[in-house]
């Protein structure tokens, strides 16, 4: 079927896609806007270690967790209707984390802002489906999209910086109250409602076990990141595969399946999960490498790292920006690959840093990848959720958004692995003469605070040095790890997404892709019409 057959969305849709940004933009800044309020939270609410972790990780914990169910939700009772209700949650949630007289209340208070996030994610992806159903119009739609989320993460330390030095810590999160009241005056009148009638009752015993198979698996996978493999990290992952597999055998057996598992019959759809998933990964687990290089290692403050750190996500955008544009004549999987290849060049360009060399090589490198890793990103996503029927378009953004969260997980969780055994195989050969057990921490953190307790000695400036080139040596070993992933995805989507088309050409036959169910047209509200 040729796209030029397919309705062109007008200015309503134009107005509804800069609505769907703004909460977009305010969800990826929440992930990261808090963690400059760490100090302050410590010093008025005084959590345990414990408690503090769960602070900073309850709310992207949760949202993985609920992604799918909210998604499969929005086809049910309807996408609109969904986004709105989970904008009311998420102000009222924001003014009282805002408000919280505790450690405890502040846990709670973001473990409901990351259910209430988990309703507007897949919602605003989806309705992107249904409003942009020209395939040039949707994949501008996607990019515009993918950016406002890429400027909300680039904003959080910015804007989070400049209230907390006029405010107290509660102000961050008092961001969300005006954007949800914006939403929810303007929401309903340029956003369309789309529900699945055929879509019959929600299974609650699925909904349950992809709760928990998702939960398991982000925990088990977030605690090998910050405690290394071990029988208990080990067992939640294992139980929320074991999960897994009973939820897609229930899947098998109903008439009318919490999650559709045709749509995994599409070697496209596939691909591009596959793409999004490591590419995720890399970026995620590199990037929290490339901030430590720039605090630990070259010195720089919080602050002055994240200005550092601009250049990589300016560069994202304008890749996003390019790669939409050159995919309306340049098949899909030349641009993935192709950008996958020059992420290798960018990684391999990390191993040439030296722990006395300036930050010049740290910054071009994230620069490249960077642009390299974008393209992955927004046409994957495009693939992903065009590949769905409209009816089935909260269901696919669930499993994109599902799949961004998983490949942020495993990326801290295995290449944060493989840092630590190189770091440790490098520094356990290096420790200077006399320098007491004690003093050689399990990080480059711990060790300049373990060096900072011991006041001056001898041996202080030379375990530094030393600990900072094994970061340093650590740092190279896993950006090579790196590069094999990225070349070998690229091999990947070359071979199994070569028949996507250009979204300036029509589609052609093939013959490993399962045909889209006739009626493509999701329901519309007669009031919305």
């Amino acid at each position: 079927m040729s796209t030029s057959a397919t309705p062109r969305a007008g200015r309503r849709e134009w107005i509804g896609l800069v609505t769907l940004a703004l909460p977009t933009v305010l969800l990826s800044m929440d992930l990261t806007v808090l963690h400059l309020a760490v100090p302050m939270i410590s010093a008025d609410l005084k959590p345990s270690a414990a408690q503090l972790l769960w602070i900073t990780d309850i709310y992207g914990f949760t949202l993985a967790g609920f992604l799918i169910c909210m998604g499969t939700l929005g086809d049910r009772i309807g996408r609109r209707k969904l986004l709105l209700i989970g904008g009311v949650a998420f102000g009222m949630a924001s003014v009282l984390a805002a408000l919280s007289t505790s450690a405890a209340m502040l846990i709670v208070t973001r473990c409901l802002l990351g259910i209430a996030a988990s309703t507007l994610m897949p919602s605003t992806l989806s309705l992107i489906r249904n409003m942009f159903l020209d395939a040039k119009q949707r994949s501008v739609a996607i990019g515009v999209w993918m950016t406002s989320f890429m400027v909300g993460a680039l904003a959080g330390p910015l804007v989070g910086g400049a209230l907390l030095g006029s405010f107290w810590w509660g102000s961050v999160f008092l961001l969300a109250v005006p954007v949800m009241v914006l939403l929810l005056i303007v929401g309903p009148m340029v956003l369309p409602e789309y529900r699945n009638e055929s879509a019959g009752r929600l299974d609650l015993p699925s909904a349950l076990l992809s709760l928990l198979a998702v939960l398991s698996v982000v925990y088990g996978a977030k605690k090998v990141a910050s405690e290394g493999f071990g029988l208990l990290p080990l067992g939640f992952v294992l139980l929320g595969l074991l999960l897994g597999a009973v939820f897609v055998r229930r899947q098998r057996v109903l008439s009318q399946p919490f999650l559709d598992l045709n749509l995994f019959r599409s070697r496209s759809f596939n691909t591009a999960l596959t793409a999004m998933t490591l590419g995720t990964l890399m970026m995620m687990g590199v990037n929290l490498l490339v901030a430590q290089h720039l605090q630990l290692v070259a010195g720089l403050s919080p602050f002055a790292a994240g200005l550092w750190m601009m250049p990589m996500t300016v560069m994202a955008i304008i890749a996003v920006m390019i790669s939409t544009t050159l995919v309306r004549t340049v098949r899909p999987a030349v641009i993935i690959a192709g950008g996958l290849v020059i992420a290798a060049v960018g990684f391999l360009m990390l191993t040439r840093l030296d722990s006395s060399s300036g930050i010049g090589m740290l910054v071009a490198s994230s620069v490249v990848f960077a642009a390299g890793l974008s393209p992955a990103g927004v046409l994957s996503t495009d693939i992903l959720v065009g590949s769905a029927p409209p009816e089935r378009a909260g269901e696919a953004s669930a499993i994109q958004e599902t799949s961004t969260e998983f490949g942020g997980a495993l990326g801290l969780a295995l290449l944060g692995s493989v840092f630590n055994a190189a770091y440790h195989a490098e520094i356990g050969d290096r420790v200077p003469s006399g320098v007491p057990d004690a003093a050689v921490g399990d990080t480059l953190g711990g060790t300049l605070a373990a060096v900072e307790q011991y006041g001056e000695t001898t041996w202080g400036d030379p375990l530094i040095a030393v600990a900072r080139q094994s970061f340093t040596d650590a740092f190279h070993v896993t950006a090579l790890v790196c590069v094999a992933i990225a070349l070998v995805t690229a091999a990947v989507v070359a071979v199994f997404l070569r028949q996507a088309p250009a979204t300036g050409t029509s589609p052609s036959d093939d013959g490993d892709e399962t045909p889209a169910p006739t009626a493509h047209e999701a329901t519309v509200s007669p009031e919305n019409a």
